[in-house]
């Protein structure tokens, strides 16, 4: 599924076509993803999108229209296997291209999910207090995440250090491809229970957490099946990744062959030599 290095190179792709430009038209074709669509979506005809962010996963297009009381917050998340695409208006429609936003200008902003378990909400209010979002922890590349927090949250915490950082209580965003590889340059199996790594494997983690997230948002995004960005081209971090999608092929550091484990319901590769 699209993890937020793709989400953030979604949003940074799709926002010079779309800042401070006026909606003309929106037509859901698709009413019922992870939870109904908005009603409201469909009356935004005249709004125009002041400001693009992410929070999570979640894109957040803020929108303006002449009477503040229609002004509000789009939110969207790509689910398992959304996109956002730009285009013309009058480029033919693909199959499961849920909901097109039409632009002055003619290009059109489609929202593309097979499986449908994306969303598309309209939040009237602030979107930080909504449901989605209002629990949800720090922005991993933000200076409130470090190895401090992140050993303070953990003290006590028998779950497996995988999914205490892919918690998105704990840490906004750290999917599963990018938690196997943070772990692995921090040399933590991904089994290690959170409340038995030190202060200063926590610091390494952070730092390295970052590092990965950030060098994945520089490629463009890690390359899915499911995933295209925002210009029609796959990312490319997925060259570079050390053990994730790597089991039985020996280790780039010592050569040990890399393990595949089933935690939580997920894959977990790792390096049984380099990770203790």
């Amino acid at each position: 599924m699209p993890e937020l290095p793709e989400v953030e190179t979604t949003l940074r792709g799709i926002s010079p076509h779309i800042l401070n430009t006026v909606l003309t038209h929106v037509d859901v074709r698709q009413k019922q993803l992870r939870w109904p669509v908005s009603t409201e979506i469909e009356t935004l005809a005249g709004s125009t999108i002041t400001h693009a962010s992410r929070r999570g996963k979640y894109l957040l297009l803020r929108l303006q229209a002449d009477k503040p009381a229609s002004a509000g917050t789009l939110i969207l998340h790509l689910g398992m296997s959304g996109s956002l695409r730009i285009c013309q208006g009058d480029a033919p429609l693909r199959k499961h291209d849920h909901i097109e936003f039409l632009f002055a200008g003619g290009q059109a902003l489609r929202f593309h999910d097979p499986r449908r378990f994306g969303c598309a909400l309209w939040c009237r209010g602030t979107p930080e207090t909504h449901p989605l979002l209002a629990q949800l922890g720090p922005e991993p590349l933000s200076d409130e995440f470090n190895g401090e927090y992140l050993f303070q949250q953990s003290r006590k915490r028998k779950v497996n250090i995988k999914n205490f950082i892919m918690n998105s209580h704990t840490v906004v965003g750290v999917g599963n491809i990018y938690a196997s590889e943070s772990l692995f340059k921090s040399g933590l199996r991904p089994g290690r229970a959170a409340m038995r790594v030190s202060r200063e494997g926590y610091e390494q983690l952070s730092v390295n957490i970052k590092e990965v997230l950030a060098k994945a948002i520089k490629m463009g995004g890690t390359t899915l099946r499911d995933f295209i960005n925002s210009d029609g081209e796959p990312g490319y971090f997925s060259q570079q990744l050390l053990v994730y999608g790597r089991a039985g092929e020996p280790c780039h550091s010592c050569g040990t062959t890399i393990k595949n484990k089933i935690i939580g319901q997920r894959s977990s590769y790792y390096c049984p030599r380099c990770q203790q």
